[in-house]
């Protein structure tokens, strides 16, 4: 029998009050708050409760805080990530960012997601992972939903809704996102 969180990870209906899932999501929230609060400047101290917050990262790594998340250790970036401030990632499941990928102020990268059915929904929660590629510039403002994959070399404008995959090499805007025009020929 599978575990809450083997369920959450796997994108299946899973019980979000589960005891192992609190008490993750309440160390995550204890490193929040030290870096939102007591450190807030990306300090030397700042930079190691980052590293344990979000193991899953490459070199030059950079959170600007006040920064959110469910539980961090499902986030996984490649090299030179930036978020700017006030970014929430709901990471209940797999969230995959790529190398060179920078966040406006106020992004929102969201896995968790509920059931359609409000009965279900009354109790059980479920995850869609999330993917962006390389060399991506997410404008301030813009909200990625569950199950979307963003291509690479991609510009998403600020405030855009992105709910379908978008290609490699295009800038997308809007609400939802649309693909306005290719970046590369």
């Amino acid at each position: 029998m599978k575990s809450e969180k083997e369920k959450m990870l796997a994108g299946e209906l899973y019980l979000a009050s589960d005891p192992q899932l609190l008490k993750e999501r309440r160390q995550a929230k204890r490193l929040l708050r030290q870096l939102n609060v007591t450190e807030y400047l990306v300090t030397k101290t700042a930079k190691t409760i980052i590293k344990e917050l979000i193991p899953n990262t490459g070199k030059n790594f950079y959170i600007e805080p006040p920064f959110h998340c469910d539980y961090g250790y499902n986030i996984h970036c490649g090299e030179n990530v930036y978020f700017n401030v006030n970014c929430v990632v709901l990471d209940t499941m797999k969230i995959t960012i790529g190398s060179h990928v920078l966040f406006g102020p106020g992004v929102q990268i969201y896995a968790a997601s509920h059931p359609l059915d409000p009965e279900i929904r009354k109790t059980l929660e479920l995850s869609k992972p999330v993917t962006i590629g390389d060399n991506c510039w997410i404008g301030g403002g813009a909200i990625i939903l569950p199950g979307v994959t963003i291509g690479n070399n991609c510009v998403i404008g600020a405030g855009a809704v992105v709910t379908k995959d978008i290609p490699d090499d295009v800038m997308a805007a809007g609400n939802p996102a649309k693909v306005i025009k290719k970046l590369i020929s």
